[in-house]
């Protein structure tokens, strides 16, 4: 499945059906830059989670500060809308696939 983009106006609509994960991240941070390819792979192996994507800059505000993000990258899972739980800081393919397993439980 093919990586979305959000911001403010479109979140709350990308993240109510299934298992959705949100990438919290900037184009100016190095970690998020490494995690950005990773992220993208794996969304291209569990095609039945969506992948959202959402840059933090000047005009979308409103969403990270609603969940407290305050280091980036954070991923957020959610389930049909309902923030299940997140994750700080980097992570390889392998964990962010476990972490998905996981989740579907």
């Amino acid at each position: 499945m093919a990586l979305k983009h959000a911001n403010d106006e479109t979140f709350d609509s990308m993240i109510q059906n299934g298992l959705t994960l949100v990438d919290f991240w900037a184009s100016w941070c190095g970690p998020c830059q490494m995690f950005g390819p990773i992220f993208e792979s794996v969304s291209d192996v569990k095609t039945d989670v969506n992948f959202v994507k959402f840059e933090i800059d000047e005009v979308n505000r409103r969403t990270p500060a609603k969940f407290g993000i305050r280091s980036i990258p954070s991923v957020l899972a959610f389930v049909n809308g309902e923030l299940k739980e997140a994750r700080t800081g980097l992570m390889d393919e392998e964990t962010l696939i476990q972490w998905i397993e996981e989740l579907k439980g």
